[in-house]
């Protein structure tokens, strides 16, 4: 079927790891790819990229991500305590009987307030590396960006941010989320047009899926869900947001010959008859649907 989507962000998300978001982000890549169009999987799970295994590329350049940290320097500083003040992340440990000042460089989210607070130049910055950005050319015209967070940096946001924002004006950007709904899913997601939940038919997967459900609903973004491993668990899942009238964008069976595709770093719409079909359908649900 002609695809006729143009110029949408869409982001892959889940409530919970293991529901194969990855999967789908991958298998739609792949179709819309095959399908002519220009397209550019992020992979925003920067904690634990893994879309790379999937999709095959030549190196395009990579981007190193830093963050300014503030040093400061107690031979200067009066223990004045108004950087402490500024502070709205708790960052600045302050114990003026000891006259003991330091930076918890893990809360700093480099915002420079408590550069501007320091009247004795007492504040200076140095370069802290968090991670990077890798980019991959595919086929030519589509890209795979894949954000990699340095082990023990306390959050992934600012590596997140750097990937999408390494995009040029491609006719379709699909987001691969972080699972669960903390700070890197909201950076993930809030910068989508469309967000596709995916879900497994179990009662933690239910559980999740209310958790992001709400959360999409504060940020006022269009949902729809894919049901993963259908044929697994129960009904509750699919009584659930029939209830809520979420809509149900596609189901992808529970079967192990699926399991075993995927556990060879295949894909399903390379290699399983109809399944690159089924992809481009999901891409024109999700373009009728932001257009409604």
């Amino acid at each position: 079927m002609p695809v006729t989507i143009r110029e949408m962000k869409i982001a892959i998300a889940s409530g919970k790891g293991g529901t194969g978001k990855t999967m789908v982000s991958a298998n739609l890549f792949y179709s819309l790819q095959n399908a002519g169009m220009k397209v550019s999987l992020v992979d925003c799970d920067a904690e634990e990229p893994n879309a790379a295994e999937f999709i095959s590329g030549s190196s395009a350049g990579v981007s190193l991500v830093s963050q300014k940290l503030p040093v400061i320097d107690t031979e200067k500083c009066t223990f004045c305590g108004k950087c402490f003040e500024y502070c709205n992340y708790h960052a600045i440990v302050f114990l003026p009987p000891a006259n003991f000042i330091q930076v918890v460089s893990d809360l700093c989210h480099d915002c420079g307030a408590c550069v501007y607070a320091c009247e004795y130049d007492a504040i200076t910055e140095i370069n802290k590396e968090l991670g990077k950005v890798n980019t991959m050319q595919v086929n030519g015209q589509c890209r795979l960006i894949e954000g990699r967070v340095n082990v023990g940096v306390y959050s992934s946001v600012p590596v997140v941010k750097k990937a999408i924002q390494s995009l040029n004006c491609e006719d379709i950007a699909i987001y691969d989320s972080p699972p669960g709904i903390s700070c890197p899913f909201i950076a993930t997601v809030v910068r989508a047009d469309y967000v596709v939940l995916v879900t497994e038919p179990t009662p933690f997967g239910l559980n999740d899926l209310k958790l992001s459900v709400a959360t999409l609903e504060q940020l006022d973004k269009p949902y729809g869900v894919i049901v993963n491993k259908a044929g697994l668990g129960n009904r509750e899942v699919y009584e659930w947001i029939a209830q809520k009238n979420i809509p149900l964008l596609m189901e992808i069976p529970f079967d192990k010959e699926i399991a075993r595709i995927y556990s060879e770093g295949r894909l399903l719409a390379e290699v399983a008859d109809g399944y690159q079909e089924r992809f481009l359908v999901l891409s024109e649900k999700i373009k009728q649907a932001c257009h409604e």
